[in-house]
């Protein structure tokens, strides 16, 4: 679980709703109209220009920002270093029975096994990194485009709250209702925006440059398994992976 990106909503709704009981209550900012206007309008323009399972799936995607599930990127290099060292030994068929955690490296590692040229393994292992790009980027896409779109529907609301107030301007009753439409939707739209929508794309982005990298360190490194590289050289061309913290990590664990 991604503790940053939980507490991180916590404490920004906390704030939020704290300001707004120090000064009289929550109940004046709940609106359903607004809400209905802000909620409803940018989850309806986002069904309009995506198809309705890409929508689905981005929305999924919020999960993936509050569990991380992808390895680091540091706990591959050793597993990487074990796997060639006993290719070296014992020749790449002993490798058949190596129980390997991280998919993408024991796909790698079982077409290698199965006889296909490095690269052959190369070229596939790139063109399922890039449709994995692709994915990511279109979900990312998706709530980039709400986090641009609630602030849009929070002015329709801006423009809907003040149509009903100048229509109503002799009923001082309805005068308030109105104009409490115009603000909330303003309020709403900004919340969602830069409290939800665009936090979440950013760390979606993020997740996709780990785990690109991450792939691109499995690709150098089973190839240069399959071509029987030295450990040490190995080694060397994943830590240009890593970064300097990283790298000294990864010499005080060996």
């Amino acid at each position: 679980m991604d503790l940053g990106t939980i507490i991180g909503l916590v404490l920004a709704f906390g704030l939020i709703i704290g300001a707004m009981m120090l000064g009289g209550g929550v109940g004046p900012f709940i609106d359903a109209q607004s809400a209905m206007i802000v909620i409803g309008g940018t989850f309806a323009a986002t069904m309009v220009c995506q198809k309705m399972n890409h929508v689905i799936a981005a929305v999924q995607l919020f999960m993936q920002a509050v569990f991380d599930k992808s390895s680091p990127i540091d706990d591959l290099i050793p597993v990487i270093i074990h796997l060639a060292g006993k290719a070296r030994k014992e020749g790449l068929v002993s490798l058949e029975g190596e129980t390997i955690e991280d998919p993408f490296m024991a796909r790698g590692v079982r077409l290698g096994v199965d006889g296909l040229s490095p690269d052959i393994i190369k070229t596939t292992l790139d063109s399922e990194l890039a449709a994995m790009k692709t994915r990511h980027e279109r979900g990312q896409d998706i709530w980039k485009f709400m986090c641009a779109t609630s602030p849009s529907m929070g002015l329709i609301g801006t423009i809907v709250g003040l149509v009903q107030m100048l229509q109503n301007l002799d009923d001082p009753d309805s005068i308030g209702p109105a104009m409490a439409v115009a603000l909330l939707t303003t309020l709403y739209g900004a919340i969602f925006a830069f409290v939800i929508f665009g936090p979440i794309a950013t760390k979606l982005a993020a997740r996709t440059a780990e785990e690109v990298s991450a792939k691109k360190l499995t690709i150098v490194g089973v190839e240069s398994i399959l071509k029987g590289d030295n450990t040490m050289v190995i080694q060397s061309k994943l830590e240009a992976f890593l970064s300097p913290q990283q790298r000294e990590a990864l010499a005080s664990d060996g």
